[in-house]
């Protein structure tokens, strides 16, 4: 069974992006790959959801949508408001264990932050990765109060016994400020490994061969991508930053 989990340090910080890159680059290689989304809340019926951008940008159309609340609200309370079953991450399980079948990657992108709560019992999508025994990529945000929720993020996932994949930041802007520039180090030292990658600002408008270039460029080779942590590190401190 092959699964990457992607959940992020707080809401809005470019999950579907990259998870929209991890199925780019895998998809151009030829091997199979599927996109899950748990729950998605904040979108009506008949409207585009993260998996439509993730479809659009890496060109794939094996994804599956198992929870749909309109409300904008955590996946539990969005299912409260609307008076429907909550997503039974047991049942999430079963499924994304049958389409791993065989070499198949599964990547399953989930609501918010690790904890966001899915039911009115709390279960959260690192109970899933756990029940999965899958890693999971850790997208985050560059600026500041960055480095807070990526610690409280990833040391939630030591606590539960969950493997960190990698981290990943979601969205890096073409002119990044001392705090950003600053975070880069630091993000590295409180995840004790190089980042994982680095996508730029804007990179779900691109078109789809654009966001492959993207992609390709923005992750990590153990994802798939030419991704230099090392050489970024030092493109962002060569102002004299220490």
């Amino acid at each position: 069974m092959s699964v990457l989990v992607i959940t992020g340090t707080c809401t809005g910080v470019g999950k579907t992006v990259v998870t929209a890159a991890l199925a780019a680059v895998t998809a151009a290689r030829g091997a199979p790959v599927t996109v899950v989304k748990p729950g998605q809340s904040g979108v009506g019926d008949g409207e585009p959801g993260d998996l439509d951008d993730v479809a659009r940008l890496a060109g794939i159309g094996d994804v599956h949508e198992f929870a749909r609340f309109p409300d904008p609200l955590s996946p539990a309370a969005a299912a409260r408001r609307a008076g429907l079953p909550p997503v039974r991450l047991p049942d999430v399980a079963k499924r994304v264990r049958e389409l791993s079948a065989g070499n198949r990657l599964v990547l399953v992108e989930g609501a918010g932050g690790l904890l966001v709560r899915y039911d009115e019992e709390g279960t959260t999508i690192a109970d899933l990765a756990r029940w999965l025994g899958a890693a999971v990529v850790v997208v985050t945000r560059p600026g500041l109060g960055t480095l807070n929720h990526t610690a409280l993020t990833l040391e939630a996932m030591a606590h539960r016994g969950v493997q960190l994949a990698g981290v990943v930041i979601g969205a890096w802007p073409d002119e990044p400020d001392l705090a950003m520039r600053s975070n880069v180090r630091d993000l590295e030292t409180i995840a004790a490994r190089p980042l994982a990658g680095v996508l730029p600002e804007g990179a779900g408008a691109l078109g789809p061969a654009e966001f492959l270039a993207a992609a390709r460029r923005g992750l990590a080779p153990a994802f798939g991508g030419g991704f230099d942590p090392a050489t970024f590190r030092d493109s962002v401190l060569e102002k004299g930053d220490t």
